[in-house]
């Protein structure tokens, strides 16, 4: 599936919102936006060409990935958890300069919400790892404990001791209790999550009716575990959240307050909740998030400003 290319005057664009003590990614140019309505008019109707997309892909996202097409795919075929109906993509077993990223996808969907994504981490030599959690999963808990035996499998696969995450709506949810409250800050270098309810929200379509969604909300006893404290949490965090989502209601829900979390927000003007994980411009400062070094590494390479327009 072929996206288009960012339009003008609904360029999307990102600006960096410090939240914690330290963060190593280049901070952003804020530029111009449009009236909110032409921009809500644009988003909505890219969302629309995004959803149509999805429903083209999805059928292709629901089976085991063969074989690649470069290095960061290569490997011995892929291996699947028939109970939780999960699919890993298979990675090599000699270890490489960066860890393995694990693409963690939204509620009702499945690894191909990350076909653009896919083509940029790969394109720069990162090597991927797709895991399909089942829509009848009920609980975040559930699904956390999942994604965190799938870590431990790609890293005795690959030899590295972590990887990074990119998780989209829920998936980063998932993601996030993972690393602060089961432990997973000890294998996560990096979360990176695309349009998550970290403070949970207020429009979760189904909310009646599945119990995962409704663990999505504001006050859920899983958004309040999230709330409490994470005293040296080794993972650090980079939140994506529009302004013109949705489906994040309020849509700073989206952001990483927490005072033990080493946060950063990235905000996004110009699409909507579905275009986050397919948006040329939001995978390539995703792709720039990932590279960022960590406390300790080249200084240098995190001085400076870089444009993702």
């Amino acid at each position: 599936m072929k996206f288009p290319p960012p339009l003008s005057p609904l360029t999307c664009f990102t600006h960096l919102t410090h939240l914690s003590r330290l963060t190593r990614l280049p901070a952003l140019p804020r530029l111009p936006g449009p009236r909110l309505s032409s921009a809500l008019l644009g988003a909505t109707a890219l969302e629309l060409f995004v959803l149509t997309g999805r429903v083209i892909v999805y059928p292709f996202g629901l089976t085991p990935e063969r074989g690649g097409t470069g290095p960061a795919e290569a490997g011995p075929p892929a291996t699947t958890d028939p109970t939780a109906t999960t699919v890993t993509t298979a990675l090599p077993a000699t270890a490489a300069a960066t860890p393995p990223v694990v693409l963690l996808h939204g509620f009702i969907d499945n690894r191909s919400a990350f076909l653009v994504l896919r083509r940029t981490l790969t394109r720069h030599g990162r090597r991927l790892a797709s895991l399909n959690y089942s829509p009848l999963t009920r609980d975040v808990r559930t699904a956390a404990e999942l994604l965190g035996r799938h870590v431990e499998e790609i890293c005795a696969r690959t030899g590295h001791d972590r990887v990074d995450i990119v998780g989209h709506s829920l998936g980063g949810l998932i993601a996030r209790y993972y690393v602060q409250r089961l432990g997973g800050d000890r294998r996560v270098r990096t979360l990176v999550t695309l349009g998550t309810p970290h403070g949970g929200t207020a429009v979760a379509p189904g909310a009646g009716v599945h119990p995962i969604v409704r663990q999505m909300r504001g006050g859920s006893s899983v958004i309040e575990e999230l709330r409490g404290p994470a005293p040296g949490c080794r993972t650090r965090f980079v939140s994506f959240w529009s302004e013109l989502d949705q489906v994040m209601v309020p849509v700073e829900t989206a952001c990483v307050d927490h005072p033990d979390l080493d946060a950063v927000n990235v905000r996004v003007t110009g699409i909507g909740h579905l275009a986050l994980p397919v948006h040329p411009t939001v995978a390539a400062a995703v792709r720039e998030a990932l590279e960022a070094p960590e406390a300790g590494e080249d200084d240098a390479t995190a001085a400076g400003a870089t444009s993702a327009a």
